[in-house]
């Protein structure tokens, strides 16, 4: 079998003449099963939404050529100003006229003693030191506005908003539906959907454990809750009446069709466009994404504080030796900023955060659009032969 190495950085099934690649005239069966509760409510020619990775991943240039594809791009704002983000929608909108979607994250109270956060500091400064960078001995700011963001958000009149680590207030759930926005809740276990329902979210994300980036986790009962995709969404279509998203491990036309099947209105792939050419993810990370195989990631808080799954890399390696505790979300977000910025501009990948799911080895270098086509024709080949069992 030939390593990554050796093809390239190229989906080797992207150009073959496979029949998902051909085109093909649509039967009303393929119709059937594409055309889903959400397409509608969504206004998307797909059931597919590219999901809203913050950080950079997720440019104008991505969100917009997903939509125009025919899915539904998300911008992930969580680390963005109001005033970022507000640019970032300007920019959207002169790229496409279809709905986009915009993520956001629920704030955090975390408790964390002064003396362990202090500890962390001090322990970190080895890094820096490798980094070429100065000591820190003062702590960053946590986090943006929150309310600021909503507010944003709300004067734009954003088509979707999507959430996670939580649930927003009551107040923020019914002035976006009120401004005509369909509002999105991401949770990891049936109890957390639940909740979500009873907030009164229009869908909901069923974000598996193959997930890359972080969990969506966020009842105290359930911290990691490391539920499969295939296990999870199932249970959840049947425990709520709004429609479920699935995500986690979803990388082409099989997983797409493996989650209607399981009863999702959608999937949503993050994953499978970092190493798009319209993605901000950094060339360092794109390159590990598309030299990396599905048992290269890990869960990992040592970069942020909360579960997150990415590439393993030394940092993380080293991190294990670290006897203490480790500050809680944002805090250790905050704390490993500055070395994640630094060992960007310094190209070095064992320091970033290399977010990623367990789909790693079906990631490629297409754009956006092709990987939107290219999901959706392998979909109606197997939804065609399908059918054909039951004939």
């Amino acid at each position: 079998m030939k390593d990554k190495e050796s093809i390239c950085w190229t989906n080797p099934f992207a150009q073959a003449d496979l029949p998902w690649n051909r085109d093909s005239k649509r039967k009303p069966k393929e119709r059937e099963m594409m055309n889903t509760e959400l397409t509608s409510k969504l206004k998307t020619q797909y059931p597919i939404i590219q999901a809203p990775m913050a950080g950079g991943p997720t440019t104008p240039a991505l969100v917009a050529a997903v939509s125009n594809a025919g899915g539904l791009g998300s911008l992930g704002a969580g680390y963005l100003s109001p005033e970022q983000i507000r640019s970032a929608f300007k920019e959207i909108r002169e790229r496409t006229d279809r709905p986009f979607g915009v993520n956001l994250f629920v704030p955090e109270q975390p408790n964390t003693p002064e003396d362990i956060i202090n500890e962390m500091n001090h322990y970190l400064n080895k890094y820096r030191v490798a980094l070429n960078m100065a000591s820190s001995t003062s702590i960053p700011s946590i986090t943006e506005s929150f309310e600021e963001q909503i507010q944003a958000v709300l004067e734009e009149k954003v088509p979707v908003f999507s959430f996670t680590f939580g649930i927003p207030s009551q107040e923020i759930i019914q002035a976006m539906k009120r401004n005509g926005t369909f509002v999105i809740g991401t949770a990891t276990t049936v109890d957390e959907a639940a909740a979500l329902e009873a907030a009164g979210v229009d869908a909901i994300v069923a974000q598996g454990s193959e997930a890359g980036g972080h969990r969506g986790s966020f009842l105290t009962s359930s911290p990691d809750a490391l539920i499969g995709t295939m296990a999870l969404v199932p249970q959840m279509v049947d425990h709520v009446s709004v429609p479920v998203i699935a995500s986690g491990g979803i990388m082409d036309g099989r997983g797409l069709v493996a989650s209607l099947s399981l009863g999702a209105s959608a999937v949503q792939m993050g994953t499978a466009f970092l190493a798009s050419a319209e993605s901000g993810a950094h060339a360092a990370q794109k390159q590990r994404i598309l030299s990396s195989n599905e048992d290269s990631t890990e869960m990992t808080k040592v970069y942020s504080g909360k579960a997150a799954r990415g590439i393993l890399t030394d940092f993380m390696k080293d991190m294990r030796s670290y006897e203490g505790s480790i500050p809680a979300y944002p805090i250790q977000n905050a704390l490993t900023r500055d070395i994640r910025q630094a060992a960007a501009r310094g190209n070095n990948p064992e320091y970033l955060s290399l977010w990623a799911g367990q789909g790693l080895r079906l990631a490629a270098n297409l754009s956006a659009a092709e990987i939107v086509k290219q999901t959706v024709n392998q979909a109606r080949h197997l939804i065609r032969n399908m059918g054909q069992f039951g004939e």
